[in-house]
């Protein structure tokens, strides 16, 4: 028997004072989400485990049924998954987004919504000026992409971009959580640095920029 899981995630958001202190899922006209509650089965059930980020990818593959103490390992095996990349026991898998950075603040972590075409202009751009035998970029979906260190260390401290908007990014660039990692972290940074050289004047930034949207300036592997 097959089945639908359809997951709202982050949909019940938190209460308004505009709206009475009704959450906006409270507020909407949702005739079928009321159909689904009085014909089916109610209940509270804990996604993400003490200890873990509360993100998408443990949710997720929690209710799929993993135990996150021995399989998390972050977004980016989920993305490599996703496009075909076929990873090493060995392979550090990290999503990479595109993002616009405004001088020493992340400004916006999807470019304001990069188109796939894009992105895949740009990240094949730095696999080209980049990769080589330990690093490879790998095209994801419009701003979120994969990166695959080869051999690197997975004891990192990483931030996501989308928990930093408007903040200083220096600060949150990856770090080695254990002496092991100094290599793969520094290794990182030292991406980061040079994606922003390369992407600073590239065509399809000039464009952008041209045209008034956000350029995607930079790497962050997470």
């Amino acid at each position: 028997m097959k089945h639908l899981i359809i997951l709202g995630d982050g949909m019940a958001d938190w209460p308004c004072d505009e709206l009475g202190g009704k959450t906006l899922l409270q507020h909407a006209h949702t005739p079928h989400f009321d159909w689904l509650a009085r014909h089916g089965r109610n209940g509270l059930l804990k996604t993400v485990p003490d200890g873990f980020h509360p993100g998408s990818e443990v949710a997720n593959s929690s209710i799929l049924g993993y135990d996150q103490h021995l399989v998390y390992e972050g977004r980016g095996p989920l993305e490599a998954a996703s496009i075909g990349v076929e990873l090493a026991p060995d392979d550090l898998a990290m999503r990479c987004n595109l993002v616009s950075l405004d001088g020493s603040l992340l400004k916006n972590h999807s470019c304001g919504r990069l188109e796939t075409g894009e992105g895949d202009v740009l990240i094949r751009y730095l696999q080209e000026h980049l990769g080589n035998e330990r690093v490879h970029f790998y095209t994801g979906v419009q701003y979120r992409h994969l990166l695959v260190i080869r051999g690197g260390c997975k004891n990192l401290q990483c931030t996501p971009p989308h928990d930093i908007p408007g903040k200083p990014w220096r600060e949150h660039l990856p770090k080695a959580a254990t002496p092991d990692a100094r290599d793969t972290a520094t290794l990182l940074r030292h991406l980061v640095q040079e994606s922003q050289r390369l992407l600073a004047t590239h065509p399809l930034n000039l464009g952008r920029v041209a045209a008034g949207q956000d350029p995607a300036n930079s790497i962050w592997p997470w």
